[in-house]
């Protein structure tokens, strides 16, 4: 692998976006064995890689992987199509309401249907004992996906008073015809750091997913605000840290900050790390979780 890494990057260098480049390997359906292990068919030797590692090979080189297409009894054609960067919503320029707003390109994003998102999500939410949190306040709601999964799990729907809050008025304009049949969901277009404004009291669950991290919010200082104003005292919260980005239809995994060409994890993780000494301080039982999105589930053990 070390030499067909350098290879691919050579030859995806030379092509276009939305170009595919293909390539000949053993079809790893024939066996089941770990990567590297050498087979001799027919006299010639070949090494084993499965598809997992085609699949994270694409995905860490920026490409999309196609449906593989078999080319003899023992190989077939791996083909890696190049993603196009400019079609990732990072680079979209619009007022910073509307970049993650109805018509961006945020919007086409769903993350439910991403499985390294919603299979930690869900697991996140049976951690904090979903069905004894009945005031659930999201932070960042956007147009409401992390809502579809709370009521998907729920036992106790009527029972629910679920608000969401989100500084794009046309996200929350989605988000209130999406969830127009529920009474008891609230809505508001509203800035997170004035959020005692709004006078919404204190809640059992407090989700806030890839918001906190924002560019125009400071993350410990309103971390511990919301800790100490908004979230009830046996109460518990689920945060969200993006471990991706989101590029030409794919979630490509890999924090990135602005002057690094690579994917560089240090601010994620000083956040992550924050968040859970604090609320550690504060008698809450932390745990992390998660891949394309990092978890943290904190709930409090004051009696």
């Amino acid at each position: 692998m070390a030499h067909i890494i350098p290879q691919l990057t050579d030859a995806l260098g030379k092509i276009e976006a939305q170009d595919i480049i293909e390539f000949e390997v053993l079809n790893p359906d024939l066996y089941s064995s770990y990567n590297g292990n050498i087979f001799t068919i027919e006299g010639e030797e070949y090494i084993f890689r499965g598809y997992k590692s085609w699949l994270d090979l694409a995905q860490l080189l920026q490409c999309k992987m196609l449906t593989p297409k078999v080319l003899k009894d023992h190989t077939i054609c791996i083909r890696f199509q190049k993603l196009n960067n400019d079609s990732s919503f990072h680079k979209t320029i619009t007022n910073k309401e509307e970049k993650y707003g109805q018509n961006s390109i945020f919007s086409q994003i769903h993350k439910n249907e991403e499985s390294s998102f919603i299979y930690y999500y869900l697991q996140a939410l049976k951690n904090v004992k979903l069905d004894t949190r009945l005031r659930i306040l999201n932070l960042g709601v956007n147009s409401g996906d992390e809502f579809e999964a709370i009521l998907s799990l729920s036992k106790n729907i009527s029972n629910l008073e679920l608000v969401g809050i989100d500084y794009c008025p046309s996200a929350i304009n989605k988000a209130k015809v999406m969830f127009t049949e529920y009474k008891n969901i609230s809505f508001y277009t509203h800035d997170i750091n004035d959020l005692e404004s709004l006078d919404i009291g204190k809640f059992d669950l407090i989700i806030s997913i890839g918001t906190l991290q924002s560019s125009n919010l400071e993350f410990n200082p309103l971390l511990m605000s919301i800790v100490q104003n908004q979230l009830k005292q046996d109460g518990a919260m689920i945060l969200g840290f993006p471990n991706c980005r989101w590029i030409d239809g794919e979630m490509i995994y890999g924090a990135k900050v602005k002057n690094y060409a690579f994917s560089e994890m240090g601010l994620l993780y000083k956040d992550v790390i924050f968040s859970k000494k604090y609320l550690q301080q504060k008698k809450y039982r932390v745990t992390i979780t998660g891949k394309d999105y990092i978890f943290l589930t904190a709930t409090s053990i004051c009696k």
